[in-house]
Formats: C-alpha cells, structure tokens, sequence
C-alpha cells in the first residue's frame, strides 16, 4: 500500500515486484487480496495498478470463536515461556483491543477457558535469547551441566525451539559432530550468543532435518524423556540416525 501511495500515477506490477523484492505472482495475489478488503485499487494485471485517494483499510474484524482462540493462545504464551515473550504478546493484545469495534472488545476479557501455568519451573536461561539467535540466524556457545558437564563448551546453530509443559528443548547443527542435535534446555548451564553467523539458511536446514528418514536415535546421553519422543514424532522434529538427543 505504501508504494502505491508513492505513485501518483498508475505502477505496473513488474516496479512493484521489483521495489518490493518479491515475485510478480506474489503481487497479483497481494493486490486481489487487498481488493477483497475492500482497497479501491483500480487496475489489474498486464495493465498496472493504481490506489484511489482516501484508501484505508477496514478495521480488523474476528468472529467470537476467532478472539477465544487468541486469547488462549495469548494466555499459554504469557504462562509458559520466557518473561520477554510474555510481555510481548499482553502489547499485542493491546493492539488488537484498540483497532477492535467497541461491541467486539469484550470478547477479549473471555474467561470460560483457562490455561493453567507449567507445573514446573521456568528454566533459569533466558529463552529471549535463544529466540534472537533464531531470528538472526546466529551461532550459540553451550555448556553443559550435570550429568552432560563433560560435554564441554560446544557452538550449535539453533534451528528450531520445541516448548512442551514439562521441558523446553533446542534443536541445533552442532560443529563439533556436524550432525542434527535435540538438546534439553534444563542440561545446559550457559548460553552464549555468539556475534558471528552461521552461513546456511535456517529454513533450509530444518527441511534437511525434516528430511532425514525417521528411526530410533542412538543417544549420547540415553535420555528416556517423553517430550523428546513427542518432539520427534511431531511434524516440526525429527529423530533419525544423524540427531543426538541429549
């Protein structure tokens, strides 16, 4: 929208895909969503496309069961992860409450599901930045406690994290046995955010681990814990003959 705001006159498609780095195919959706919301952009494809004076888009509109969804997912998130994530989601909550019509912000005060706290405690690692080495796809130095404290000090490349009630896991690429590991967030003492980078696409190696044939995993550490077996059967994880479990 912001782009076609810039352009007085009509922009083809091609300038937009072009400015906006995405595909010609994407915009020609983009713009036939945008139009379904009721934008009054006039043109079409082939053509080009221009965005009428005074266009605004209609204020966010959900059905009850829409908000009851996310209001529990609002409240499992505040319950069961880190403080950070917590807030973010309550300033996310109250966003949503100020674009709503004033009949439908009562929904968001539902209370006729509850979502009950992790019985067990927060682990005493910041889970925000775990997150952030997600997000900008950067190296972690772990240690090691417990049982695992002769593991040492590793560098992983986070892929993905698994929060379950009972345990939190990281799933990463270690350097050191380059191959695919599911690590309990409670055996590790430290997590360092590492400055530098890791070279290959995250989504990219959650599809190689996503790919690799499911089968039992000979542990390192022989950990029988139940949410790892619910992590590797589940769509988003994977246990096969190249991920250690620890």
């Amino acid at each position: 929208m912001q782009v076609l705001r810039r352009h007085r006159g009509t922009v083809s498609g091609t300038t937009l895909a072009r400015e906006l780095g995405v595909s010609l195919r994407t915009i020609r959706r983009d713009v036939a969503t945008l139009q379904s919301m009721g934008m009054d952009i006039d043109g079409e494809a082939g053509v080009g496309y221009i965005l009428r004076p005074g266009s605004l888009l209609p204020p966010l509109t959900f059905t009850e069961e829409e908000i009851q969804a996310l209001v529990i997912g609002a409240q499992w998130v505040s319950r069961q992860t880190d403080v950070t994530l917590s807030l973010a989601v309550r300033n996310a909550v109250a966003k949503i409450n100020a674009v709503l019509p004033p009949e439908m912000r009562s929904a968001l005060d539902d209370d006729t599901v509850y979502v009950g706290r992790c019985m067990k405690a927060a682990p005493p690692l910041d889970l925000g930045d775990m997150r952030r080495a997600l997000r900008e796809q950067r190296k972690l130095s772990i240690t090691f406690s417990g049982e695992h404290a002769d593991l040492g000090e590793q560098t992983v490349w986070p892929i993905m994290l698994g929060l379950f009630e009972s345990n939190r896991f990281i799933a990463a690429w270690c350097e050191l046995d380059s191959q695919f590991r599911v690590i309990s967030i409670d055996d590790l003492a430290g997590v360092q955010v590492l400055s530098e980078r890791y070279t290959r696409n995250r989504r990219q190696l959650v599809k190689e681990w996503h790919a690799l044939e499911l089968r039992p995993c000979n542990s390192r550490a022989g950990l029988a814990d139940p949410n790892v077996s619910e992590l590797t059967r589940s769509p988003t994880a994977v246990a096969c003959p190249d991920t250690q479990i620890l």
